[in-house]
């Protein structure tokens, strides 16, 4: 699970001249653009938007832009010279002004409708025009699809500004929310979650917006003043930013017969994403009906995988609407997500999730989420076959989602507890124990990898004494180590002890690879941005260069101020322990 990248990559593009030699612009040269949109991009206001798969859109520049940071981990894998994070040109770039992008790069962005469900059911009434046609990218532009050692990347500015799809609000993103999505995107990555990737943060030292938030110390749910924040722009970056809720966009059309070429652009739009997304597991010369079936079996095994690495690391998305759920299986906006501290099943970051999106209900969100996957798909399916047993396929693939993410989530909690087949009695006996006492999620699993021999180690995760506990935990304990050992093996040969030694050596390690040390922890964020909200981002910076290295054995002094349990007095704190939707 551990990403280690090789930053020694030399660096093939140093100049905004050499990025645009890799552009390729794949979405707006083969679907098809909505027909009311202006040719010049000058699109900012809200309306509906009843065809099309985009919107050509201008972004809106930030004034005064300074750097913040960029993904110097990233930048290498794409063979980006870092020096280009700090030039004049690709600033502007990144900074919503393309009026100067040399060719073949392109003057105008993009932006993208989609539709909204929450829980596996349909809404309209959050779009202004209560029809459906009015929500989608309100404040996030593509400005740049490249080609880089035959993978595809879309490059998206984050708070460009307003779009048809901003349903009245400003288009901003302010320097808070973006320093969380950039280190959170790095952080994941580094975990080796699938994820949109960082690629650079700048922020404006003159534009201001006024946002809701917490007073200092506050123990309201949500926030209770409004504060005047800096606007920023942060760059992600993904082979596309399809996401179920865009499919489902188009399949309702359909379903409808919204207008004449609903299904055709159902169609187009399926293709499309499957070139982007599956183009290395679904052979392009298939029919279309043995593509749906592929690209359903496929989804349906990347997301799956995707919610049980989240559980693996303790990350509560928080917000898990069909329109936040990536089509091509990774994690996709950071908004009131958090990483589970004290274990609960029910951890909710989000004041306004319920627990429909908590913790360990994320596979049932995802669930929903994949049922309306393949409801958006029935119509074009449907269309294309009278076949039985292909549409019998289908909802074979949609029906075995439960029985995927169980076992998906099975082998991941075997790896966590360093077993080869997973216990349920054992796990079950944890999941209580942890609940009592309770404890620090990440740190209770790092410790157990160590292969403590009594509960000792385990008690630097617990949040107050365990009075009465010792014994049971004790006992745990020994259940736990008995089938450790029984699945480490015997010696052949040589001596027994060192071959015991050498495989408990191999299990700690192993299971040092699937738990982390270090997290994103919501009290680490919070100094990280108010400081840079002075102008300081030595913390930002400080915290990406931790958080990249979430496995590794890190300095004494990281230690001692990462990896600790979370002081008493920032328990119930608004914006730190909880929060409404980060803007």
């Amino acid at each position: 699970m551990t990403n280690t990248p090789d930053l020694k990559t030399s660096a093939t593009v140093a100049t905004l001249d050499d990025l645009a030699k890799l552009a390729s612009y794949s979405l707006v040269d083969t679907l098809n653009c909505d027909p009311d949109a202006k040719a010049n991009g000058v699109d900012h206001a809200p309306r509906q938007v009843f065809t099309g798969h985009f919107v050509p859109v201008n972004p809106t520049p930030i004034q005064d832009s300074e750097y913040v940071a960029h993904s110097q981990t990233f930048f290498h894998e794409l063979g980006f010279a870092d020096s280009m994070a700090h030039s004049a040109d690709f600033m502007r770039m990144f900074c919503g002004d393309l009026s100067r992008v040399p060719e073949p790069m392109r003057k105008i962005g993009w932006a993208t409708g989609y539709a909204l469900s929450i829980f596996g059911t349909e809404y309209t009434q959050q779009c202004p025009f209560q029809t459906g046609n009015g929500y989608g990218d309100g404040r996030a532009v593509s400005v740049l699809e490249v080609v880089i050692n035959g993978q595809r990347w879309e490059m998206q500015l984050k708070g460009g500004g307003r779009t048809p799809y901003c349903r009245g609000a400003d288009g901003r993103a302010v320097l808070r929310s973006s320093v969380r999505e950039f280190l959170a995107q790095e952080s994941m990555h580094a975990l080796g979650v699938p994820t949109s990737r960082s690629l650079s943060l700048y922020v404006s030292k003159s534009d201001k917006v006024q946002r809701p938030w917490y007073s200092q110390g506050s123990r309201a749910r949500d926030p209770d003043r409004f504060i005047s924040e800096a606007v920023a722009i942060s760059t992600r970056v993904a082979p596309s930013f399809i996401r179920v809720g865009q499919l489902e966009l188009f399949g309702r059309r359909a379903r409808k017969q919204e207008h004449p070429q609903a299904l055709q652009e159902l169609e187009k739009i399926v293709l499309h994403l499957i070139d982007r997304e599956y183009g290395d597991v679904i052979d392009k010369h298939l029919g279309t009906a043995e593509k749906i079936l592929l690209l359903a079996r496929a989804f349906r095994s990347r997301l799956t995988a995707l919610v049980a690495n989240w559980i693996r690391v303790g990350y509560c998305q928080g917000n898990f609407n069909s329109d936040n759920c990536a089509a091509g299986g990774f994690t996709l906006d950071y908004g009131p997500f958090g990483f589970c501290e004290v274990f609960s099943p029910y951890y909710q970051p989000w004041t306004g999730g319920g627990q429909h999106f908590a913790f360990l209900n994320q596979p049932v969100a995802a669930e929903r989420n994949f049922h309306m996957f393949c409801t958006a798909l029935q119509p074009l399916l449907t269309s294309l076959t009278s076949q039985k047993d292909c549409l019998q396929q289908f909802d074979e693939i949609r029906s075995g989602f439960s029985a995927e993410m169980q076992t998906q989530l099975e082998q991941m909690w075997a790896s966590k507890l360093g077993l080869g087949t997973f216990n349920a009695a054992l796990f079950n006996g944890l999941q209580t124990l942890m609940a009592q006492t309770p404890v620090d999620y990440t740190i209770f699993f790092r410790e157990l990898s160590t292969l403590p021999d009594d509960i000792g180690p385990l008690k630097k995760s617990f949040y107050g004494a365990s009075e009465g506990m010792d014994a049971i935990w004790s006992a745990w304990l020994a259940m736990w180590q008995s089938l450790v050992g029984s699945s480490s093996g015997s010696a052949s040969t040589g001596d027994a002890n060192a071959s015991e030694s050498r495989s408990r050596e191999d299990i700690s390690t192993q299971m040092k690879r699937v738990n982390p040390k270090y997290i994103l922890r919501e009290w680490f964020l919070a100094p990280a941005y108010s400081q840079a909200s002075a102008g300081d981002y030595a913390l930002v910076r400080e915290l990406q260069k931790v958080m990249t290295q979430p496995y590794a054995e890190q300095s004494q002094e990281v230690e001692e101020k990462y990896y600790r349990l979370k002081p008493t007095a920032l328990f119930d704190i608004g914006g730190v322990s909880h929060l409404s939707c980060s803007s």
